[in-house]
């Protein structure tokens, strides 16, 4: 298709940021080989040779709420006119492409309740600025016409229709994508990347990434850990570990202080993957969980929740290409989980198999394509 000038807007441009934000990295990465691509950002982290950037200064940092309407106000203003397509990966109310990585917050701050809860809610929302700017945003977001919404999963596409009526009409479910497939590493690989990251040589490796370690289940983790009683099995842990101390005293109390080693955030993390036998991935909420597309495609067997918490899991299935926890919360189902995968070398051969031929049909180049025709449908061009 024609050569178009396109506009992403995203607060932090970084990789070592959440799905969001890895997302958009890897999207531009790929949409800057055929076209004109500038960021438009406060905080860049991941500089790329063919990209275009444009800082938008920090006005304010705290409240988040403020920074947020300066940022969709300074962004609205630098993208009015010299663009073919804006394309927006934040909660802003302008922008012809918007992508939605999370839930809803209508949806969040309402969802289960009736009756004096639901009254007790919204008394709290319309007292709380903070939640009538983000709000606001969100309502603005669904209100404009000849816009068109990316919704990263199934599961996530479902719950916005739900929420913004009429929104459906415009929905397109566009998952992320691998850079290609890794392909299981030799036990060679895995020693060298062990250690480089100060691991254990020997003993079964489990992996969890995620910033918000609560959402993403450690604290199950480390209880199937000492349910499990095994210290053969240790638990690297990938992200912002500001809660450590947390963690650490957990451990402690359940005697697997030993078996838990944190990372730290990551801008590579292919080494991790190389170094793991194991993704555990116990999320409570994921709208689609880009670490378990990637594990899959370094042929590591994945433990992740089933596809009431998780957006992939609605795309795998039990026993062939992952193990579908059906309640994150359970530590003596993720500790079975854990103990029969330690134990089984064709379940875990069978797992990474399908689970590689199940990741080579989701490619950020198939991601992009999608995206370009996106963009010419909404400018009435061809593909």
């Amino acid at each position: 298709m024609q050569r178009l000038r396109i506009a992403f807007l995203t607060k932090n441009f970084d990789t070592k940021g959440g799905g969001a934000e890895r997302y958009a990295v890897a999207l531009a990465e790929q949409l800057c080989e055929q076209h004109d691509v500038h960021i438009f950002s406060q905080t860049v982290g991941t500089v790329l040779p063919k990209l275009h950037y444009h800082r938008v200064a920090w006005a304010l940092r705290r409240p988040r709420w403020i920074n947020q309407l300066l940022f969709a106000c300074a962004t609205w203003l630098l993208t009015r006119q010299g663009y073919d397509v804006v394309h927006s990966h934040e909660n802003l109310w302008h922008g012809q492409v918007q992508t939605l990585h999370v839930l809803p917050m209508r949806y969040t701050l309402l969802r289960e309740k009736a009756g004096p809860k639901r009254l007790w809610a919204l008394l709290g929302i319309a007292s709380s600025p903070r939640l009538l700017a983000h709000l606001g945003l969100e309502r603005s977001r669904f209100q404009a016409d000849g816009r068109a919404y990316v919704a990263v999963s199934e599961t996530l596409r479902a719950i916005v229709a739900q929420t913004f009526k009429g929104s459906d009409r415009a929905m397109h479910v566009i998952p992320p994508g691998i850079a290609a497939v890794a392909g299981a590493a030799s036990a060679q690989e895995r020693l060298a990347a062990r250690a480089a990251l100060g691991l254990p040589a020997q003993g079964r490796c489990l992996l969890l990434i995620g910033n918000d370690l609560r959402k993403k289940g450690l604290g199950c983790v480390i209880e199937a850990l000492a349910v499990l009683s095994d210290p053969s099995v240790f638990v690297a842990v990938v992200g912002h570990a500001g809660q450590r101390a947390v963690w650490d005293g957990m451990a402690r109390a359940l005697g697997v202080a030993s078996q838990l080693y944190f990372l730290g955030a990551r801008e590579d993390v292919a080494v991790a993957y190389t170094a793991a036998d194991i993704l555990v991935h116990p999320t409570l909420e994921d709208t689609y969980a880009m670490v378990v597309l990637e594990a899959l495609s370094h042929a590591l067997p994945v433990i992740v929740s089933q596809s009431a918490y998780c957006g992939i899991s609605a795309e795998l299935t039990h026993g062939v290409n992952a193990w579908l926890l059906q309640d994150p919360h359970d530590a003596h189902a993720l500790a079975q989980a854990m103990g029969q995968l330690h134990e089984s070398a064709d379940l875990r051969q069978r797992l990474g198999e399908n689970g590689v031929a199940f990741a080579a049909l989701r490619t950020w180049g198939r991601v992009a394509q999608r995206h370009e025709s996106l963009y010419a449908g909404l400018r009435g061009i061809s593909a």
